[in-house]
Order: C-alpha cells, then sequence, then structure tokens
C-alpha cells in the first residue's frame, strides 16, 4: 500500500486533467443534498427552539363544540401558571357593500401567552380590542381590510355584531399552532361574541386553552395525566415538543422527497463520474501498462488508481458540503424572513454527515467498474490500444452490496420507506430505460445513415454515423439529460391537468357555496330560499357535527389502526334516517328508516380498506365530551374529488339527533348568480357561514404550485448536473469530433457543413433525449393523477413541447462550447498524430 501512496501522489501531481466533470457533478450531488437536508434541520431546530412562541404556551388542550368544563378548568389552574382561552372559528365579515370569509379567533385578556403582537397603528392589543363609539374593536388582517374595503375606524359585522376596525394585524405570534384556513385572520375579544348568535349550541368553533407552566415541567407526564383524567371528553393535547406536528409532518415529507430527488441528481452525476473514471484511465493506459510490465500486480494498478479517486472524492465532497452548508448560510435572513414558521439557519453536522454518506457511496458505485475493469486488462492489450476483460466476480459482487446499502439507508434516514423504495426503483427503472433507449437510437441510428434516407445528404449521413458508431454518445447525453427532464416532464404534466381540472370540471362538478353552521331552526327556510331562487340547479343538505375518533372494539383507536388520518384532529359526522340519495353501499346494508336501536355507523369503505376495519366492528366517536359507540353495519363510497357533500362517518338518527348541532348545505350555480345568493343568505341569517368553492380550491391550488415550484427546483439541480455531464462527454469526445472535421475538410466539406453536421447530431441527441422524457413523464403523471389524485388525466401538449425545446437546446449548448476549438485544428497536424 505504501507503493500504491507513492505512485498515486506522483500521478496527482501532474493535475487533474480529465476529472474535473468527476469534480463537478460529485460536489453538485453533494451540494444538493446538504442543502436540503441543512434547511431541513434548520426548520426543525427552530421549531424546537421556538415550540412554546409557536404554539402560543407550553402546553395546549383543544376541545371541539365547548368550552372546557369546570373540572377540566380546574386541572388547568392547578398546572398552569397562567391560562389563555381562544375560540376559533370561521364567519363572515359583512359590510353594506361586500363580505368576505375570515378566520375568527377570539381572546382573552391573558393572550399572548408568549410572543408579541404587530399592530398598525402601533396601539396595545387591549385598547384595540376595548372599541370605540359604543362598539367593541377588531383587528383585521391587512388582505381582509382590503378585500371588504374599509378603512381604519371603519365597521362591518360578524354575526349578528357590529365590530369597528382599529387596526391592521401584521403579525401574530402563535400562527404555528392553527390549521390550514381558508379567510384571513381577525381578532375580536370573547365577550364581544355573546350576541352575536355565533356560537351558539351546535356551531363549528373550536377552543384552545394554551397553558403557560412553571420552569422543568415534565410535559410527558402532564400530558398522561390529562389523558387519563380526560379521555373520555374527546380533548386534545399538543405542547411545545411538538408545537405544530402538521408543520413537521409536511417539512419531514418535503425535505425527505427533495433529497431522494438529490440522490437521483447524484445517480444522473453518476453516471458523469463512470464516464470521466473511464476517459481518464483510457489515458493511463501506457502508465498502468509500464507499470504492469515491471511487475506490478493487479492489486498494485487497482489500489493506485482507487487512491486517487479516492483523493478527488474527498475533494469534491468537502467542496458540495461548502455549497450545500454556505448558500443556505449567506441566505440565511432572507429564509428565516420568509419562512412562516421560525428557523435557525446553521450548520448541521448530521444533514452534512448524510450528505457525504451518500456522495462517498455513490462515487465508489460509479468507479468501481472502470477501476475493476483496468484490474484485469494486459499490458500487451495496453500497447495495442485496446480495452477487454471483465471485472472479477468479486467486485461484481459487491456492487451489488453497495447498491444495497445505498437504497436501504435512503429507506431508514427518509422516515417514509414506501416513498423511498419508490424513488429508488423509479430511478433505477429510469436509468435502464433511458439506457434502453439509447441502444434503440444506436440501432436506428445505424441503419438510417445507411438508408435512402441519409443518400444525398452528407451531413446527416455523418451525424447518424457518428451516433451509431464506435464511442457514441448516445449514452452519457440521453442518461444525462433524461433522468432530469423525466422529473420535469412529469411535474409539467401534473400542474397542468391540476389547472386544466380545475378549470374545466370545476363549474361542472362542484357545487358554487358551501354553507355551514345553519341552526335547526333555519334549515328549513334556507331550503325555500334555494329552491324559490331559479339560479340554483341544485342543493343538499345535511346535519353536521364534529367528532374524534377515540376507540376501535373497546380499545384506543391509534392501538389499532396506528396514525391514520382518521384520528388526527376531529372528523365530521352526520346522521340520517333514510338512505340518502346516490348512496353507493359496498358491503352491508343500511338501517330501517325508523330505527330507534343501539348506534349503527355507516363508514367509507375506502377508510375501511386503509385501516382494515369491517363489518362488525365497534366505533368510539367523541362528541361534545360524549363518548359514542356504534357498530359498523354498512361501507359505503364517499366521492370527495368533487368538492360535494361527504361524511366519512354517518350515523342512524336516534344515536345523534338530540346532540345540539347544525346543518351544512351545498348551493349550485352559475358563477354570475353567486354575488347575488351571498347577499341574499348574509343578509337574512348573518351567522351562517359561507365558503366560496373556487375561492377554497385556489388555496389548494397555491399549496400544490409551491410543492410543484420545490419539485422543479430540485428537478433543475439534477439537470444542471446533467449539463456537466454533457460538457464532460463533449470534451472527452473532443479529438474524436476533431478527427471527424479534419477527415470532412480534406474530402472538401466546408466549415459552414461541418458546423451543420455536428449541430444535426446534437439536436438528434437532444430530441431523443426529450421525447424519451415526455414519454417517462406522461407516464408518470397519469401514475399520480389517478392513484394519488384519483382525477382524471390528458396529455398536455405545451409543457411537453417545452421539455423537447429544453433537451435540443442543452445538447446544442454543450456541443457549443468545444465547437470552435474542433474546427479550429488543422487536418495535416490530425493526420500525422494518426499516423
Amino acid at each position: 500500500m505504501s507503493l500504491a501512496f507513492r505512485i498515486a501522489a506522483r500521478e496527482l501531481r501532474g493535475g487533474l486533467r480529465g476529472l474535473r466533470v468527476f469534480l463537478i457533478c460529485l460536489a453538485l450531488g453533494v451540494a444538493a443534498i446538504a442543502g436540503v437536508a441543512t434547511l431541513r434541520a434548520s426548520i426543525q431546530a427552530g421549531l424546537a427552539d421556538q415550540g412554546s412562541v409557536l404554539l402560543g404556551g407550553d402546553a395546549e388542550m383543544r376541545f371541539t363544540y365547548r368550552f372546557a368544563s369546570d373540572s377540566e378548568r380546574a386541572f388547568m389552574a392547578t398546572h398552569a401558571a397562567r391560562v389563555s382561552e381562544i375560540v376559533d372559528f370561521r364567519s363572515m365579515a359583512i359590510t353594506p357593500e361586500d363580505q368576505a370569509l375570515t378566520q375568527v379567533k377570539a381572546i382573552d385578556t391573558a393572550w399572548p401567552l408568549y410572543g408579541t403582537v404587530t399592530l398598525d397603528p402601533a396601539i396595545p392589543l387591549d385598547q384595540a380590542l376595548e372599541g370605540q363609539n359604543g362598539l367593541p374593536g377588531a383587528v383585521l388582517d391587512p388582505l381582509l381590510i382590503e378585500r371588504l374595503g374599509l378603512a381604519i375606524g371603519g365597521t362591518f359585522s360578524l354575526g349578528t355584531q357590529s365590530f369597528v376596525v382599529m387596526a391592521a394585524l401584521i403579525d401574530e405570534p402563535d400562527t404555528g399552532a392553527d390549521s390550514f384556513s381558508l379567510g384571513p385572520r381577525s381578532i375580536v375579544a370573547t365577550p364581544a361574541l355573546a350576541t352575536s348568535g355565533l356560537l351558539a349550541p351546535g356551531t363549528l368553533y373550536e377552543t384552545k386553552y394554551r397553558l403557560a407552566l412553571a420552569p422543568g415541567t415534565d410535559l410527558e407526564t402532564l400530558e398522561k395525566a390529562a389523558k387519563q383524567a380526560f379521555q373520555e371528553s374527546g380533548m386534545r393535547w399538543t405542547d411545545s415538543r411538538r408545537p405544530a406536528p402538521g408543520i413537521e409532518r409536511f417539512i419531514d415529507r418535503m425535505g425527505s422527497f427533495l433529497v431522494l430527488v438529490g440522490l437521483a441528481g447524484l445517480a444522473v452525476g453518476g453516471v458523469g463520474i463512470s464516464a470521466a473514471v473511464r476517459a481518464w484511465l483510457q489515458g493511463k493506459e501506457k502508465t498502468i501498462a509500464t507499470l504492469k510490465t515491471i511487475g506490478a500486480s493487479s492489486g498494485l494498478i487497482f489500489s493506485t488508481y482507487l487512491i486517487q479517486v479516492a483523493v478527488l472524492t474527498l475533494a469534491g465532497i468537502v467542496l458540495g458540503l461548502i455549497i450545500g452548508a454556505g448558500v443556505p448560510l449567506m441566505a440565511a435572513p432572507w429564509i428565516e424572513a420568509s419562512l412562516p414558521f421560525p428557523a435557525k439557519v446553521g450548520i448541521a453536522p448530521a444533514a452534512l454527515g448524510e450528505a457525504a454518506f451518500y456522495g462517498a457511496l455513490t462515487a465508489l458505485i460509479f468507479t468501481l467498474l472502470p477501476l475493476a475493469r483496468a484490474e484485469r486488462i494486459r499490458a500487451a492489450a495496453l500497447y495495442r490500444g485496446g480495452v477487454s476483460g471483465w471485472p472479477r466476480k468479486r467486485w461484481l459482487a459487491l456492487l451489488g452490496v453497495l447498491i444495497v446499502l445505498l437504497v436501504v439507508v435512503a429507506v431508514f434516514t427518509s422516515g417514509i420507506p414506501e416513498l423511498a423504495l419508490g424513488t429508488a426503483g423509479g430511478v433505477l427503472a429510469a436509468l435502464a430505460v433511458l439506457a434502453l433507449a439509447a441502444w434503440a437510437l444506436r440501432r436506428i441510428a445505424r441503419r438510417l445513415s445507411h438508408s435512402r434516407i441519409a443518400q444525398g445528404r452528407p451531413g446527416l449521413r455523418a451525424a447518424l454515423a457518428a451516433i451509431g458508431g464506435p464511442g457514441s454518445e448516445a449514452l452519457p447525453v440521453i442518461l444525462s439529460l433524461g433522468l432530469g427532464l423525466s422529473v420535469l416532464a412529469a411535474v409539467g404534466q401534473i400542474d397542468a391537468n391540476l389547472r386544466a381540472a380545475i378549470d374545466r370540471d370545476l363549474p361542472t362538478r362542484a357545487p358554487a357555496f358551501f354553507f355551514v353552521d345553519i341552526q335547526p331552526d333555519q334549515i328549513d327556510p334556507f331550503i325555500e330560499m334555494a329552491q324559490a331562487n331559479s339560479a340554483v340547479s341544485q342543493y343538499e343538505t345535511a346535519p353536521m357535527l364534529r367528532g374524534v375518533v377515540t376507540g376501535i372494539n373497546g380499545r384506543p383507536a391509534r392501538e389499532v389502526i396506528g396514525e391514520h388520518w382518521i384520528i388526527r384532529g376531529d372528523r365530521g359526522v352526520s346522521y340520517a334516517a333514510a338512505m340518502p340519495e346516490g348512496t353507493k353501499i359496498t358491503a352491508g346494508s343500511w338501517w330501517p328508516e325508523a330505527y330507534q336501536g343501539a348506534p349503527q355507523i355507516s363508514l367509507s369503505a375506502q377508510v375501511a380498506e386503509e385501516t382494515g376495519l369491517k363489518i362488525g366492528d365497534e366505533m368510539t366517536v367523541n362528541i361534545l365530551g360524549r363518548d359514542i359507540t356504534g357498530t359498523i353495519t354498512s361501507l359505503r363510497e364517499v366521492d370527495f374529488s368533487n368538492a360535494g357533500m361527504g361524511f366519512v362517518i354517518v350515523m342512524n338518527e336516534a344515536a345523534l339527533r338530540g346532540a345540539p348541532h347544525s346543518h351544512i348545505a351545498t348551493l349550485y350555480a352559475p358563477p354570475e348568480a353567486e354575488a347575488t345568493i351571498l347577499r341574499e343568505v348574509t343578509k337574512a341569517w348573518p351567522n351562517i357561514t359561507a365558503i366560496r368553492i373556487r375561492e377554497a380550491v385556489d388555496r389548494v391550488s397555491e399549496a400544490l404550485s409551491a410543492i410543484a415550484t420545490a419539485t422543479a427546483w430540485a428537478a433543475a439541480g439534477t439537470l444542471l448536473t446533467g449539463f456537466a455531464v454533457l460538457i464532460g462527454t463533449a470534451a472527452a469526445g473532443e479529438r474524436r469530433r476533431a478527427r471527424e472535421a479534419a477527415i470532412l475538410k480534406v474530402l472538401g466539406a466546408t466549415r459552414a457543413r461541418i458546423i451543420a453536421s455536428f449541430t444535426l447530431r446534437a439536436a438528434i441527441l437532444g430530441l431523443a433525449a426529450g421525447l424519451v422524457a415526455v414519454v417517462a413523464g406522461a407516464i408518470s403523471s397519469w401514475a399520480v393523477m389517478y392513484f394519488v389524485m384519483e382525477s382524471s388525466w390528458r396529455f398536455e401538449p405545451v409543457p411537453a413541447a417545452l421539455i423537447i425545446l429544453g433537451g435540443v437546446a442543452a445538447v446544442l449548448l454543450a456541443g457549443l462550447v468545444f465547437a470552435g476549438r474542433t474546427l479550429a485544428v488543422k487536418p495535416a497536424q490530425v493526420l500525422r498524430e494518426d499516423g
């Protein structure tokens, strides 16, 4: 090994000619993973450090439909130094000219326990909520003020209560603890809602009790005590250890997904790494032959060049880590200011270690075969300029072990095994398909170069012959471009299909409005209004309650069905006597219309399939602090894709009829009638909240667009690595293209014709890579739309055309980098060297 180190050191002193692509590809791949992992770790650190501020307390006890009972309040008073009560619900903010959906936060004088509120003008919060001229005050999100055309001092109504706008809400400290909102924020004092009609029994609201605890309080012990004392009441617990579980899940999943996309980019870089090492070793043929002639063993040859590759790998990893950690650090002020939750951007050793491990393993995987082949090559074959021999079986076995190790580590570190396995399988399958496409392109080009199509077209024939002949660039070009373009193609197709579905299907399938908080004495007049309005083509109504699934077959629900979404938070629950029109029963049967026996449940068939629940199982749902246990007697289809009415859980009428509740309704009407309907409803019943479906879908679309943008940027990183591979491929083939140009010049070809031939070759390769990427992206997007989104799919030509044009442009650009130098070589010089 000491001799191997001495030889390796001497060769490294000769420079890195031919291995710059190796360094660039490895550094870019490591940088992408390090950057994403650093941001993920920074956000997680910010959530942990600012947990109490983000939550608004050290702990929170949450209830649906009700305020805390005396015993629950006593528990809080015993364990907390301070308690803040918050009422959270949706309502309509109404002015004489307009109305808009708002998320209302009604607070007491203790709020906020942690953090500060920023208002404009900068007045104390208690002063703002006192109001003026006999009206209580409110602070509103600037978007809501603009939407309603209000100004400071203007008035609006929530339900039957009028408020005066005292300030704009600039910053709210505990936004991380709040769930997804369909409307901008309004903050009022809870006592001001006493006569508003918005907190009547059965209306949809949540109460949140934030607790400020003594330093050193054992949160785990307190959580167990609270759940043991109130496990039957539907109380939900959150504390500063995980202040925003929804945000954490999203960050974890999004971060893991982007790391996996980064691994795909590293795989593309691996193609460049392998090609660079192969070309580098070909340039070392005489050196290796000389070493073997004077007695160097195969092991010494392998060790010598493995050491050099290891040194370069270390350099590439260090460079990638510097870029991956340095860019977030330099952009820290902008990142921290732009995120809606706290982040502490800094050096994250675990994240950097993860990126370094992936980089080292990828470099070893893609350099092992070229190094192993050099070990088997004979000196005589090297002097003749030939390359022969396959690696020993032990190196092939080691390669298989390394690939399995990479996949296993990715699966366990991602936290999402299914996604990691799917991504690994997808990348391997994509690489195999792209390699097959490159092989097919070479065969087709070889045949076409001798066909009638190429006759009389020397430029086309030369281009086809170069693609189909020895030393073809088809494989590295299609592999390096194809994977990145495939991801972009899939993202483009999914985004275009989602937008098209919204524009095409929403007006015909979805209702115009969701109306909630319709009181029992208002439902009949509401139906009469809907029937009397000629613009209303269809309407649906149903009783509405909210409940928490707490038990399955006498056991805690989490023990039976894990962390399924149905037990995270409260769910909409309804009741019905007769089976609603259009219901499709997939198993079991509906109860008799006059049924008065023990509670029965009709459950979503999809939820039953996902959780393993079946007919005859018992489910316990806590509603308004009371546990109701029913037997599942039927499973039915529930379709949420049309934004219409649907309940995962429906019970028989006798089980829930006596509980305080409200009703919901959907109205179908053309867009031009929406404003008139909204004015009519809010004027007659100010407490009823109207949710415009199009506005709600727009909010969801914004979130999906943000995810698509993040994925597209990650794919762009893969493309950047692929472009580096293209540059390396062009550099490696520079001498061969110079020889082609020299021969063509000798045969009488003009400079313009040679450039045209090279351009045509690049265009064909780029076109092939783009076409393969479009097909792969279309298949992937169809799978996502059909299986994940459960929506229709159709091919969108515009993003596909952009992908193809991008592929052609990338290959042309990479070729142009060396075109001038290739054409400048004199034929005599090339022919003398070949001679």
